[in-house]
């Protein structure tokens, strides 16, 4: 190891100190909201609430999980994530291995033609009213048939195939294997990294998106879980929350300990945490496919 004069270990420790900084400022938010989630709601309002709870408690979890519509809520975003996720990176490889294969004809102009809708769309209205006259609203299908594509996962996808040796493919050609048939055995069994990272890309996206079911879904069924929060932190639906609650406590110190200890702010932040986790837990097991699989399909052309 080569050793490290004053100066450098100087740097060091500022590097260190600004890195360590950063990452309490990034943290500490989530960590405080996942505290107050776990403290008594009229404990929480006297302040001072920091790194631990002062009063700790489950009745804001009890309340969040008794609301019917929570759990309903996951599950639709549980299905929108698995379903649009697959059909999104499915439909987004074909279109970047059809526009990598050198023989098709004007591909560089099709290029240009999705490049160019990351740049511009037709907006909000004509999107409103095209999925309108398809009969696409209050349905499933709405909320994962828009997203299918991502030009930008295209491209990374597109910048990775064209990576790849072009032996692969030939040889698979003369074996009489079709191009699905070189995508689906060759191409994407190889394509491990690139595909898990844009597969969570899609997931995060599809589990944190609220604004598309607000604007294209009325029926109550059908709201995923982060536009529920939205309505919640918006509305009186935590009162709601609460009154169900309270109202389906059978013994009558339940319901005075219920109006004691929840609050507003704990449920909004025990419903936060619910529809935050899932989608955190997942970053663990994908983690060491990120670097590689966004630099593997970035930097070769």
């Amino acid at each position: 190891m080569m050793k490290l004069s004053a100066g450098d270990k100087v740097l060091q420790v500022m590097i260190y100190t600004v890195l360590l900084l950063l990452g309490f400022i990034t943290l500490y938010p989530f960590w405080n909201s996942l505290v107050i989630s776990f403290n008594v709601g009229s404990d929480t309002a006297l302040g001072g609430i920091t790194f631990w709870p002062r009063s700790p408690t489950l009745d804001n979890y009890e309340v969040v999980f008794r609301d019917s519509r929570i759990g309903h809520a996951f599950l639709i975003s549980i299905l929108r994530t698995i379903v649009g996720t697959t059909l999104s990176v499915l439909f987004t490889a074909i279109l970047a291995y059809g526009l990598s294969r050198h023989e098709l004809m004007g591909r560089k102009v099709y290029m240009v033609f999705c490049i160019i809708t990351m740049y511009f769309s037709g907006g909000l209205i004509p999107t409103f009213l095209l999925l309108r006259e398809f009969g696409m609203m209050d349905t499933f299908w709405v909320l994962v048939i828009p997203g299918m594509i991502s030009v930008y996962n295209m491209i990374i996808f597109r910048t990775f195939f064209l990576g790849l040796p072009a032996g692969l493919v030939e040889s698979a050609r003369i074996d009489g294997c079709n191009h699905i048939g070189v995508l689906t055995r060759i191409i994407l069994p190889i394509s491990g990294p690139v595909v898990a990272t844009l597969s969570l890309f899609t997931a995060v996206y599809h589990w944190n998106d609220w604004f598309s079911a607000s604007i294209y879904i009325n029926d109550t069924r059908l709201i995923p879980i982060q536009t529920l929060l939205k309505q919640i932190l918006n509305s009186n639906i935590v009162t709601d929350q609460l009154q169900k609650a309270i109202g389906s406590s059978a013994a009558a110190q339940d319901r005075l300990a219920l109006v004691q200890s929840v609050t507003s702010k704990s449920l909004i932040m025990a419903t936060t945490m619910v529809a935050t986790l899932p989608i955190i837990t997942v970053y663990p097991f994908l983690q060491k496919y990120f670097v590689k699989g966004v630099l593997i399909g970035s930097l070769k052309e």
